[in-house]
């Protein structure tokens, strides 16, 4: 018999998708898969070279827990820079990709009975760790505001029992950035109200509007004490499966953390330490810059062949690598059954019919809306996109 536990989460919606889209393929049908979180992309020379060497001289021994001190050293410069504060290396864990930061934040900050402010649409794996730890998702929808939460809909959230709140900009699934005014206001909610802030940027080195990405410290620094910056290289650096991300904090919480991690995974791989400590000493960005001008290609691309769809908003898309359509406008009753209609139906449809995989956004907490990736091949996405729209607006 299994413990409680596991019936308040499932499988990652995301993961599920792909399976789907793999499933599909393997079948004999010709899919163009939109649905991973990754960047197709070749490996940073830095990243190709600092983990050779790593292997070349033999190197296969535990490093510190929270990782090497050579690396969180450079970490903790890199966050100096993009905050414009001093960080240091006691206040940078490593971790196996921003998924185990985000679940060493959970397990360290959150009580049994603690609630957590998540807007929604949110990243599937949110309010399924603050589940795994005992405390309860409270979700503030953001779709009438354009996918960007209203302060006084968090500060409406909060109760005596609200512990922390996620903020992820630029946000996965939707691409929204929050602005300013809003992280001012969210953070100055977090300091009255005593609360945590879980701030998640791993999708910070791709913007595609004017304002740049503002890390929430950076903007109010008095809010640095309560904040924890998540971060990995999965999609700065198109590292998915090399599984290193970091976690920066107050000190008191990296250690907690570090004791935490001590007995789960230890220390993160050891290659991949090594890689991305060679990449933060020796590149000189040209390799994220490459890949910025390719995702805003894309974006291009993608917009382009989105722009003719006939009962769907064009999709914003300002941040990330994601397109997140609004299919409200195509929902209705199904012909002869009451049974409504979600996002699920058009995804299989979407499969069926124009062998295009996408995300139901009920994975996000939003049952109208669906994310597609632009991560993929130029070629694919020019495809794929074509099929989609074909089969959106022949819906009937």
């Amino acid at each position: 018999m299994l413990a409680e536990r596991t019936a308040l989460f499932k499988s990652s919606g995301t993961a599920a998708a792909r399976a789907a889209a793999k499933a599909a393929a393997e079948s004999g049908k010709e899919i163009i898969d939109l649905t991973a979180g990754e960047i197709w992309s070749d490996l940073a020379p830095t990243i190709r070279v600092g983990a050779i060497d790593a292997i070349r001289r033999g190197i296969n021994r535990y490093t510190d827990t929270i990782g090497m001190i050579e690396l969180r050293e450079a970490l903790a410069q890199k966050v100096s820079g993009h905050t414009g504060q001093v960080w240091h290396a006691d206040e940078v864990a490593v971790t196996c990709g921003a998924k185990q930061a985000l679940f060493n934040a959970a397990m360290v900050l959150l009580n049994p009975g603690d609630e957590v402010i998540i807007p929604a649409p949110y990243w599937t794996t949110f309010p399924a760790q603050v589940l795994i730890a005992g405390a309860n998702p409270v979700h503030v929808e953001t779709r009438a505001n354009g996918y960007v939460p209203r302060v006084e809909d968090i500060a409406a959230a909060i109760t005596d029992r609200t512990r922390a709140m996620v903020v992820n900009t630029p946000n996965n699934p939707t691409g929204a950035v929050y602005g300013t005014e809003t992280l001012v206001g969210i953070g100055k909610l977090a300091i009255e109200r005593d609360l945590w802030i879980i701030f998640d940027e791993c999708y910070g080195d791709f913007i595609h509007v004017d304002d740049a990405h503002c890390p929430i410290v950076s903007i109010l620094p008095e809010a640095r004490s309560r904040t924890l910056i998540v971060n990995s290289f999965s999609k700065s650096l198109a590292l998915t499966g090399w599984r290193i991300g970091y976690l920066a904090g107050p000190k008191e919480v990296i250690s907690a953390v570090k004791a935490l991690q001590s007995h789960t995974t230890s220390n993160p791989n050891l290659i991949a330490q090594h890689a991305a400590l060679a990449h933060l000493l020796n590149s000189d960005g040209s390799y994220e810059r490459h890949l910025r001008s390719h995702l805003a290609g894309a974006r291009q691309t993608g917009l382009s062949a989105l722009s003719t769809l006939t009962r769907i908003p064009v999709p914003k898309a300002t941040g990330g690598f994601y397109f997140y359509l609004d299919v409200s406008g195509l929902l209705r009753l199904r012909f002869g059954n009451d049974e409504p209609m979600t996002a699920d139906d058009i995804v299989h449809v979407l499969l069926t019919r124009a062998g295009v995989a996408a995300v139901s956004g009920t994975t996000f907490g939003d049952p109208a809306g669906l994310r597609l990736s632009y991560g993929v091949p130029p070629e694919k996405l020019a495809i794929g996109l074509t099929r989609l729209v074909e089969v959106l607006n022949a819906w009937e």
